[in-house]
């Protein structure tokens, strides 16, 4: 209730001279400030309370969320670098005398290394 009539006194306090337009513009301000208020009860907070109050449940969320980080990370890396590789290889297939004598030599230098 205390945003309600906060929100309400910066409405007054702007609006000037009351009018019909302004009152409706009021409801329609004050009607979505209950949805808004009911979507943040619809909201679990004592949940989130209580994860934060636990330092073993906290501990144990970022731990697991770290981990699907990691092999989101390592799957997402393992793709690009096989697209890189595909389309490398294409280019390597055109035979272009620039490309190909770049690519030749990054091969040399890979075999030599290995």
């Amino acid at each position: 209730m205390g945003i309600k009539l906060f929100i309400k006194g910066i409405i007054i306090r702007y609006s000037g001279v009351k009018s019909m337009e302004n009152k409706n513009i009021e409801d329609k301000i004050l009607s979505k400030l209950d949805e808004i208020a009911e979507r943040i009860n619809g909201i679990s907070l004592a949940e989130y309370k209580k994860m934060i109050e636990s330092p073993r449940r906290m501990i144990l969320i970022n731990f697991i969320s770290g981990l699907a980080r990691g092999l989101g990370i390592a799957i997402g890396a393992t793709v690009l670098a096989a697209i890189f590789l595909i389309f490398l290889f294409k280019i390597a297939q055109l035979n272009l005398p620039i490309i190909g004598a770049f690519i030749a030599r990054i091969v040399k230098i890979v075999q030599t290394y290995l």
